[in-house]
């Protein structure tokens, strides 16, 4: 099976949690490409180069095709996500990935932009605590579990459950 990923992402994202599943994929032998908002690396909110592999190379959402990836990962950082999200393109390659039937793992307020992608609708979906409302009202079950999968969604609420995440991430991946 092909194992190539793609990391959505912006400035400022939370470093923890695009890191931890960048290392944890590579790992598990993906391929990764990184589509960064701005087109370029970026800083994380903590200051950590994103990528942080110096060799990786940063794409554009209209560099890339869905057909090429079986594994979305979408990290957390509100500052970054609340820019991310008015990204149309963006919000239209995952709501177009999700229709293709593909993994998709989120983390924290990554999921602001499966709300503005619109595919959470009667699903089990975590997130960020404060993003409770905002789940529920895009006509999701807020779930706050270590990780929580409706299909082929993974999503957890914080970098804190990132092992039980991928964990989960992969699983769904390998048995599907």
């Amino acid at each position: 099976m092909k194992k190539k990923a793609i990391i959505i992402s912006g400035n400022l994202a939370q470093d923890h949690e695009f890191i931890y599943p960048y290392y944890r994929l590579l790992e598990e032998g993906f391929e990764i490409d990184v589509c960064i908002n701005e087109g370029k690396k970026v800083k994380g909110i903590l200051g950590t180069d994103l990528p942080p592999n110096k060799d990786q190379e940063v794409k554009k959402i209209e560099d890339v095709s869905t057909s090429d990836y079986n594994l979305l990962i979408i990290p957390g950082g509100v500052k970054a996500m609340e820019k991310v999200r008015q990204n149309l393109n963006i919000i239209s390659f995952i709501s177009k990935f999700h229709n293709e039937n593909k993994v998709i793992g989120c983390i924290c307020s990554g999921t602001q932009l499966l709300i503005s992608s619109k595919i959470v609708k009667g699903k089990n979906i975590s997130g960020y605590y404060s993003m409770k409302d905002d789940i529920i009202n895009a006509g999701a079950n807020y779930v706050d579990e270590k990780a929580v999968i409706d299909e082929k969604i993974v999503t957890t609420a914080h970098y804190k459950d990132m092992g039980p995440w991928m964990k989960a991430v992969l699983e769904v991946f390998y048995n599907n």
